[in-house]
């Protein structure tokens, strides 16, 4: 995992990051009928844990007891079949965000899901299914940034749909979830949580001046 990746090499890694314009919201074609080329409306996605770009708590972490947050949201429009959310960091030092958390089948009428919630589910339950992160494992995967990388940024992105996503496959990741829901998104929220590691406390002496 990440939180063992030298400070050195991660103050080395700083300018290297997906960036926000590779999350999954960001892209085109995702939208449904009339919001192809408009856009889409927008849910309200918050969290009683933290706020919207606040710091995760440590307990949502690799630092803590790595459980995934509590959100809730606002009701989708008319017409939503199914809601799907992914969870990716837009600012993990790789060509493509890490992904955190994918859910998908999560049932119209749900508008929350619980504190730890999403783990390895195998097929699913009736209020949704887990898939896979970056990992290549169902469940949330803790953030973990590297020390001395700088603050990252946790895109909780919920994707309100036109139609129940067929079948990606068992355990779906990223590239299959995208696929899925392309053309079919009427909808969709956006929250944002922080988190970053303290710098690495210098190593040697602060100067060679002696003492008065």
């Amino acid at each position: 995992m990440l939180e063992h990746m030298p400070a050195w090499l991660g103050h080395a890694l700083k300018g290297l990051r997906a960036g926000a314009d590779a999350l999954v919201i960001a892209r085109s074609g995702l939208g449904s009928g009339a919001q192809a080329g408009t856009g889409f409306a927008t849910l309200d996605l918050t969290s009683p844990a933290f706020a919207h770009e606040g710091r995760l708590p440590p307990r949502f972490t690799a630092d803590g007891d790595g459980v995934s947050p509590p959100l809730l949201w606002s009701a989708p429009p008319a017409g939503t079949a199914a809601l799907a959310l992914i969870v990716e960091d837009a600012d993990a030092p790789t060509p493509q965000p890490l992904v955190h958390a994918i859910v998908w089948h999560i049932a119209a009428d749900r508008l929350r899901l619980a504190e730890g919630a999403i783990t390895a589910d195998g097929a699913g339950t009736p209020d949704g299914d887990v898939g896979r992160n970056s990992y290549l494992r169902e469940g949330w995967l803790p953030p973990d940034p590297p020390t001395g990388h700088g603050e990252h940024r946790y895109a909780f992105q919920l994707f309100a749909l036109d139609a129940a996503l067929g079948d990606p496959g068992v355990s779906p990741g990223r590239t299959a979830l995208v696929e899925a829901m392309s053309g079919h998104v009427l909808a969709a929220g956006l929250l944002i949580g922080t988190y970053s590691r303290e710098e690495a406390a210098p190593v040697g002496p602060a100067s060679s001046a002696m003492p008065a």
